[in-house]
């Protein structure tokens, strides 16, 4: 198997979630603007975070091999996930959005480090 560096961001998010065996549902309010609180689990931070989507991965059909890492609070919904063996993760809001909130920016020097690694 292909151990490339992947890193999903929004609908790349929901991608890997079809990819790995998961699935999605339809939000009843979809995640909308500027102000989506998500959590860190392994941290325990919170960011403020951009986003535009009305689909969320549901946690329950994500396999073993799938980590949950972040977590909506107003909802609870998933809004990140890795993979525990392949060097695959992803987000489900903006962490590129600008101007803004740069609290998701570590994502793309974890993303480096993980395409250093791979060559």
């Amino acid at each position: 198997m292909d151990k490339t560096p992947i890193f999903g961001i929004c609908l790349g998010h929901q991608i890997l979630g079809f990819a790995f065996g998961g699935s999605t549902f339809k939000l009843k309010f979809g995640h909308r603007g500027a102000n989506q609180p998500v959590k860190d689990l392994k941290s325990g931070k919170v960011a403020i975070t951009a986003q535009n989507h009305g689909f969320a991965v549901d946690p329950e059909s994500l396999p073993s091999n799938v980590e949950v890492t972040h977590i909506n609070l107003n909802d609870g919904t998933v809004e990140g996930m890795r993979h525990k063996e392949l060097p695959i993760f992803s987000v489900q809001y903006h962490p590129e959005a600008a101007p803004g909130p740069h609290d998701a920016s570590y994502f793309f020097g974890q993303f480096a480090d993980l395409i250093e690694g791979h060559r």
